[in-house]
């Protein structure tokens, strides 16, 4: 089984890639090697972010690793939340706020004009050497939170051709439309090609 660190903090993240990688591969977090502190992103766009916190991980660790960057893009807003998804209501990240501030801005806008996109950037870094996977979900935001699962803006993202929010499905049907798993999938594809 191949070991491979997964440069989050984030435990439900965790899961989720646990849940798609499958058994092959052994998933460590930083928190594992004594690193707690947040990984920066300091970068404007998603696949930078995902770079950074990779080439951050590695530096450190020298250790086989990837990281994600997701952002949320919602064409009323002109794309925004984007790249400030996670900080969207300020600082410290809240996501019950972030989706208040996201409802309050959508206010009175229509369904059918409340299209928006998931965007997930996974960048593996093996042996220093980057490699970059993309993932795109696109959907509509819901008119008010509906769902207990997932987390972040799932309550208030509805896939395309399908009539629950992504916090209303189970894991497995979460992973098999979502931006994280398709990019998730390509990286999967690409680790098992090369051991094979």
């Amino acid at each position: 089984m191949k070991d491979i660190v997964f440069a989050t903090g984030n435990r439900n993240k965790l899961r989720e890639a646990r849940e798609i990688l499958g058994g092959d591969f052994n998933i460590l977090m930083p928190a594992d090697f004594g690193f707690e502190e947040d990984i920066p992103e300091t970068h404007e766009t998603i696949p930078e972010n995902a770079e950074e916190k990779a080439r951050f991980v590695w530096d450190r660790f020298h250790r086989d690793c990837f990281a994600d960057d997701t952002g949320l893009e919602v064409d009323y807003l002109n794309g925004a939340p984007g790249v400030y998804s996670a900080r969207y209501a300020g600082e410290p990240k809240n996501p019950v706020e972030n989706v208040r501030k996201l409802l309050a801005e959508l206010e009175g806008v229509p369904f059918e004009k409340r299209t928006a996109r998931f965007r997930c950037d996974v960048a593996l870094v093996e042996n220093g050497k980057l490699t970059l996977f993309e993932g795109i979900c696109e959907g509509h935001i819901a008119l008010e939170p509906m769902g207990e699962l997932g987390f972040g803006y799932d309550p208030v993202f509805i896939p395309q051709g399908m009539d629950k929010t992504m916090a209303m499905l189970s894991l497995e049907e979460k992973n098999s439309v979502s931006h994280r798993g398709r990019a998730m999938d390509k990286l999967v594809c690409y680790l098992k090609g090369k051991a094979e």
